[in-house]
C-alpha cells in the first residue's frame, strides 16, 4: 500500500497535522488550527492501518503510538481509564506525537442501555482526553481507524474532526497491487496483462487481492504434484543459478514431445524445473475467490461518507 497505491490525501493530512505545528508554528495562530482527531473508515482490508504507518514515516520527527482497542481494555476495574489516560500522557510527554488506534469501534462504540457501566467510563475517559481538558494537547494527532463507522458513539465521532473514507481500490491500484505481491516470483505476466486483472478486479479490497495472488503463487506446485507427465527443458540449475544444463524436468501434458510418464516422486529435486506463475493462474485464482466486502457494505459507507464523512 505504500507509495504508489497512498492516496494523496495521506501526504496532505501528515503535512496538515498537529506535528506541523511544531515545525512552523507562525502558520498555525488564532483560528487556523491542525487537525487533532482523524478518522480512517472503510471496507476491512482497505489499508487504514498502513495508510496511518505512512503518516507516522512522513512525520519522522513525530512519536507514533499504535494501540488496538484491544490493548486499552482490562478486566480489572478501572484499570481500562488508566490504560487510556497513561496513552494520553504518554504521547503529551512526547510531543509532536500521533497515537492511533485501530478498531476504535469496539472502544467507542454507541452507548445503550445494556452498556456496563465500565464501558461508559471508559468512553467518558477517552472523550476527555482528546478534548484535553486542563491538558496541552497542542501537537498531538489521534488516529482511528474502523470498518464500521456508523456504530461510533455520537460524541466519539466529533472529536474525529475528519472523517475519511477509504474505499476499495480503483482498477490501477489494483493492477499494482497485483504485480507488488507478485514480487521477484517468476513469471511471464505482462503490464497489460496486470491492467486486465485490474479492470476485472471490481469490488476487492487490497486483502483480497493479496489471496488472490497467494493462491495463484501455489498453482506451480499444484501442477508439479498433479503432473502424470514431464519432460526436459533447459534453464537455470535451482541450486546454482549461474549453471544452465539441459535435464531439468518440468510438469507437461502426455501429448507433448517428449513427454514421459512419471510422478514428481520421481524427479531428482536438484533436476524439477517448476513451472512460472501465467496469467491463465492469476485468472483462475481471481475466479475462484470471492470478494470480502458486499454490495450492501460499500451502501452503508456511501451513505455514512454523505451524512458525516468526505472522501479519501
Amino acid at each position: 500500500m505504500d507509495g504508489c497505491c497512498r492516496p494523496g490525501w495521506c501526504q496532505g493530512s501528515s503535512q496538515r497535522g498537529s506535528h506541523t505545528s511544531n515545525e512552523v508554528p507562525h502558520l498555525f495562530t488564532e483560528d487556523r488550527k491542525p487537525w487533532r482527531g482523524i478518522l480512517l473508515y472503510g471496507p476491512p482490508g482497505t489499508g487504514k492501518s498502513y495508510l496511518a504507518k505512512a503518516v507516522a514515516t512522513e512525520a519522522n520527527n513525530s512519536t507514533f503510538l499504535s494501540v488496538s482497542s484491544s490493548d486499552l481494555m482490562s478486566k480489572w476495574l478501572g484499570e481500562s481509564e488508566k490504560l487510556v489516560k497513561n496513552l494520553f500522557e504518554l504521547a503529551r510527554d512526547n510531543k509532536p506525537a500521533i497515537i492511533f488506534i485501530d478498531e476504535v469501534d469496539s472502544l467507542c462504540g454507541s452507548r445503550s442501555e445494556n452498556e456496563s457501566e465500565s464501558a461508559r467510563r471508559v468512553k467518558t475517559e477517552f472523550l476527555v482526553q482528546m478534548q484535553g481538558v486542563g491538558k496541552d494537547n497542542d501537537g498531538i494527532l489521534v488516529l482511528g481507524a474502523t470498518n464500521i463507522p456508523w456504530t461510533l458513539d455520537a460524541a466519539i465521532r466529533r472529536r474525529f474532526e475528519r472523517r475519511i473514507y477509504i474505499p476499495l481500490p480503483e482498477a490501477a491500484a489494483c493492477a499494482t497491487m497485483f504485480k507488488l505481491h507478485m514480487g521477484s516470483t517468476k513469471t511471464d505476466i505482462s503490464d497489460k496483462d496486470y491492467r486486465m486483472l485490474g479492470n476485472k478486479s471490481s469490488g476487492y479490497s487490497g486483502a483480497d487481492i493479496s489471496i488472490v495472488v497467494r493462491d495463484a503463487l501455489m498453482s506451480p506446485i499444484r501442477k508439479v504434484q498433479s503432473a502424470t507427465h514431464f519432460k526436459y527443458v533447459r534453464g537455470h540449475m535451482p541450486d546454482d543459478p549461474d549453471t544452465i544444463v539441459d535435464d531439468l524436468l518440468t510438469p507437461c501434458s502426455p501429448g507433448d514431445r517428449g513427454a514421459m510418464e512419471m510422478s514428481w516422486m520421481d524427479v531428482p529435486g536438484e533436476k524439477l524445473k517448476e513451472p512460472v506463475v501465467s496469467l491463465k493462474d492469476l485468472d483462475l485464482s481471481l475466479t475462484r475467490t470471492r470478494p470480502s466486502v458486499n454490495l450492501d457494505d460499500i451502501k452503508n459507507y456511501e451513505q455514512f461518507t454523505a451524512d458525516f464523512g468526505q472522501e479519501g
